[in-house]
């Protein structure tokens, strides 16, 4: 189904030249990424990429060998964005007329609408983020302005941005049509705070934008056993308990709320792990966080419309 995760992983170590390269190249290349792959300087065609596509977003993170990449106005089919990480290594992005070199840590913003060159010259490292154009536009002017732009690596949302990443690939799946989709919107709200962070109109936005992002992402690596309450997450961010509960209410939410969708979304994605099938389904509620089973039985029938144990029950037996 169009809404489930995809996940697959790209490999070119076994390839040995002639018509195999040229099959990767045609295959991968071209019809999925939409470039035409050049190796660079005589090195040999080395690809390790791991791709993963949620409802409106995708990401690719991996390594590449010295290489030019190609978008050309023949494989054009989408107005997408792609945001490129660079976590190790250098690359150079001529697009729009405008030419970047992007190093160890630095991102930049890329356009599929138009022709563009992406060389490296050494082995590189990268993440990229395919975004929504239409949903990026809704909150940031003159998108077109910022490709080709370098994005410093020492921007508090670009390191938001990119743990968040991170974690989204330490995951072996987003098991939950939900959890995808929250994840999908996050990324994409954390890479319109970025973008919008250049332009100096939407600065004071930036600011509450990206302190509710580092709100949230504390509160995503705290969810665990022990407990933890909005005085602890105001405290730790520096902040006062009713700014938080400010930021919470312009989002259409609350910071109990939110707390409880997250620890309910991992306990889902728990019990229909085979990984977790001997965890008691209390041990399980207990490590999120839950103090009451009850409660927790209550909240988790409210938000899924089934026990617990019936989403075990279903889930394990369709495996």
């Amino acid at each position: 189904m169009d809404d489930e995760i995809k996940t697959f992983r790209v490999r070119s170590g076994l390839l040995h030249g002639g018509d195999s390269e040229e099959a990767f190249r045609e295959t991968f290349g071209r019809k999925i990424l939409g470039i035409e792959i050049d190796p660079l300087n005589g090195h040999p065609l080395e690809i390790d990429l791991t791709l993963r596509a949620l409802p409106g977003f995708a990401m690719a993170t991996g390594s590449l060998s010295p290489m030019r990449n190609r978008h050309t106005s023949a494989l054009i089919d989408n107005d997408d964005l792609v945001l490129v990480v660079m976590q190790d290594g250098a690359g150079e992005i001529n697009q729009h007329g405008r030419t970047a070199t992007v190093r160890t840590g630095e991102a930049v913003l890329t356009a599929n609408g138009s022709v563009a060159t992406f060389a490296g010259h050494t082995p590189t490292r990268v993440i990229n983020l395919r975004l929504s154009r239409l949903f990026l536009a809704s909150h940031v002017a003159n998108l077109d302005d910022l490709v080709a732009r370098p994005i410093p690596k020492d921007d508090r949302v670009l390191e938001l941005l990119v743990g968040y990443a991170a974690l989204l690939n330490q995951q072996s799946e987003l098991a939950i049509k939900e959890l995808r989709s929250l994840a999908a919107a996050h990324m994409h709200d954390l890479a319109a705070l970025l973008l919008a962070g250049r332009d100096p109109g939407h600065h004071m936005l930036g600011q509450r934008a990206a302190r509710l992002a580092a709100i949230k992402s504390s509160i995503l690596q705290r969810i665990g056993p022990v407990s933890f309450t909005l005085t602890d997450i105001a405290k730790g961010q520096q902040i006062s308990e009713s700014y938080v509960r400010q930021l919470f209410a312009e989002a259409g939410t609350t910071f109990t709320d939110f707390v409880l969708a997250e620890r309910l979304a991992r306990a889902h994605r728990m019990l229909i792990n085979p990984l977790y099938r001997n965890r008691d389904i209390s041990t399980i509620a207990y490590d999120l966080g839950f103090g009451d089973v009850s409660h927790f039985n209550r909240t988790f029938r409210r938000r899924y419309g089934a026990t617990p144990s019936d989403i075990r029950e279903a889930a394990l037996g369709q495996k």
